[in-house]
């Protein structure tokens, strides 16, 4: 009975943090940890070993030197990278292999086409320009900063030795 009047009034269970990390944990799924480590590290080598295979064909059949080869090599990663994504095949890659697939360039260029490909409805200016830069936008500027700071740090090394 007295339940019955604490349900009509709107009685709501009262519950703190600890509780409910304790019971969210309870039902969390259990994490393999090593089996998550080993398939990024073998599908991120897969995609780095695709890289080379590709340098190494832009090599032989287009007479490139290494260096030379290595913008062509990446535009084609991008490509293979844009192409599975528009598919819906680079999400199961993602999930599989979690920062193993979002670590190289293809990752990056996951990320842009995948908010580009989900903003398209709102417009090419404001829905895909104006979104696909959201993730990978920190990526450049983080990276860009960092590479200034490191190349300030070595003109000063320089300097003094």
């Amino acid at each position: 009975m007295a339940t019955k009047q604490k349900q009509k009034q709107g009685f709501k269970l009262q519950m703190n943090k600890q509780v409910y990390q304790e019971q969210a944990q309870k039902y969390e799924p259990k994490r393999n940890i090593l089996l998550n480590c080993f398939r990024a590290f073998w599908v991120g080598g897969a995609i780095c070993l695709l890289g080379q295979i590709i340098q190494n064909l832009y090599i032989a059949f287009m007479h490139l030197d290494a260096e030379k080869a290595a913008g062509p090599t990446s535009i084609t990663l991008i490509f293979i990278s844009v192409l599975l994504t528009g598919f819906g095949h680079y999400d199961n890659i993602g999930q599989y292999a979690g920062a193993g697939s979002a670590v190289p360039i293809t990752g990056i260029a996951n990320s842009m086409s995948s908010a580009a490909i989900e903003h398209r409805s709102e417009g090419y200016v404001l829905g895909v320009a104006g979104n696909m830069f959201k993730l990978a936008g920190a990526v450049i500027v983080y990276g860009v900063t960092a590479a200034f700071i490191f190349g300030m740090l070595r003109v000063i090394l320089n300097m003094f030795y």
